[in-house]
């Protein structure tokens, strides 16, 4: 009644199901690219989040999102920041989009910064986009730039500081 059919060689039979007409969704059988390894085509990340027990002394450096909910002690450089509520952060914050709803106290450099109606600020903000919310506490200097994530029109270049004066001999 059942006859064993001749068995085929691995390699016949992946080849067999992949040529099937209309079929749309890959075979286990089919090789697929690792989840590890990134596609071409750009996704939405993940946020970086620093839970309210986290307390870091130093510097945070990313391209990506960050979220902080704990404290910083120290400065932070990334592509995004949103400052919860509890947050703290003693230093200097770069970012393109920062949000603040907790306090910072040190420079602010951002292409859009928003200050929520909780959020505390003690330092000069240097930006392109700036909205401050009733409520919000800021303390500092708001300073317009084009280029608000570079340092280097906030030195004073040798030329435009005045020599002191000689004494006399």
């Amino acid at each position: 009644m059942f006859t064993k059919k001749p068995e085929r060689e691995a390699g016949d039979t992946l080849q067999r199901i992949t040529d099937r007409p209309g079929s749309e969704s890959p075979s286990p059988l089919t090789e697929r690219t690792p989840s590890y390894v990134r596609s071409a085509a750009p996704t939405k990340m993940v946020p970086s989040i620093i839970g309210e027990d986290l307390v870091i002394t130093g510097n945070v450096d990313s391209k990506g999102e960050v979220q902080v909910d704990g404290e910083i002690k120290g400065d932070v450089h990334c592509g995004s920041l949103l400052l919860g509520d509890k947050s703290t952060i003693t230093g200097s914050v770069t970012a393109e989009d920062v949000v603040v709803r907790g306090k910072v106290i040190g420079a602010v450099r951002g292409l859009r910064v928003t200050l929520q109606a909780q959020s505390h600020v003690e330092g000069d903000i240097y930006h392109q986009s700036l909205a401050i919310e009733q409520g919000a506490y800021f303390e500092g200097k708001s300073r317009r730039r084009d280029d608000p994530l570079s340092t280097k029109a906030d030195k004073p270049t040798a030329s435009s500081t005045p020599a002191a004066p000689r004494a006399a001999e």
